[in-house]
């Protein structure tokens, strides 16, 4: 349909660099016939595509270190990765009721890389933020086969380092995803009458518990005081309510918004 000057001046075009996408709008063509033609012109050439990648752990760029402590924080609770044969993908999950929750995780992976697609995916009740990328597996070596909380969860030496040096990001990011700032009541006796007495406090759950001692591990760093509370036997929930905790999660975290 295209005739060989047309195809000529699209290979150039692309051997300088510009994606098939520019390609394609400067010249008039469909996405598809320029990805073939590159293709073939590679195939001729004896070229072996690889697909370039801004991979931190794979091409030694610096780490943004708040923004992957607070992305680790958000894959640990609601998020996960898809693998298939030739792609990968990220998703966190985030209510429809938090929308500066969904442009932070957002903005957190463009931050980590900037190369890979990021989009947004509307759900029920919900917001799937996913970037489609072979080297997220590479920053989440949690990744494995089956739910979180029935295996093993362990951070490796270089993202504790990380956790380390930034552990209001990662306990902002495990609150964004599993938990939630509350206010609490309870009835006390002053002055020999019932009053009621509200309290804020801060709730994390999650089923796994390595993930919360990873969490209860953080708090105790940054001198948050915390207890377990229990869901009938199990105790899936770390509560700050300490007058002087909960004001210091409040200067760092916040309620979601």
């Amino acid at each position: 349909m295209y005739d060989s000057q047309t195809r000529n001046r699209a290979v150039t075009l692309m051997r300088q660099g510009l994606t098939n996408r520019a390609v394609a709008e400067q010249l008039g063509v469909p996405r598809g016939t320029v990805g073939w033609w590159r293709y073939e012109d590679r195939r001729r050439h004896g070229e072996v595509f690889v697909h370039p990648t801004d991979c931190p752990r794979c091409t030694g760029r610096s780490l943004d270190g708040p923004a992957y402590a607070y992305l680790l924080g958000l894959y640990l609770g609601d998020g996960h990765i898809i693998s298939k044969p030739k792609q990968h993908h990220l998703s966190i999950y985030c209510a429809d009721a938090w929308p500066g929750l969904i442009e932070s995780a957002e903005a957190a992976m463009r931050k980590i890389m900037s190369l890979p697609s990021v989009s947004q995916r509307q759900r029920e009740g919900c917001v799937e933020v996913k970037s489609y990328s072979q080297h997220w597996p590479c920053l989440f070596p949690q990744h494995g086969p089956g739910k979180k909380h029935e295996r093993r969860i362990a951070l490796e030496s270089w993202q504790q380092r990380i956790v380390d040096a930034h552990p209001w990001e990662f306990i902002r990011g495990l609150i964004h995803s599993d938990g939630c700032r509350v206010t609490n009541w309870t009835i006390r006796l002053v002055g020999g009458e019932r009053k009621r007495y509200e309290y804020p406090r801060y709730l994390f759950t999650n089923k796994s518990e390595d993930i919360l001692n990873l969490y209860s591990d953080t708090l105790d760093k940054v001198g948050v005081e915390w207890k377990t509370t229990r869901r009938g036997k199990d105790p899936y929930n770390i509560s700050v309510a300490r007058k002087a905790s909960v004001a210091l999660m409040d200067s760092h975290i916040g309620p979601k918004y």
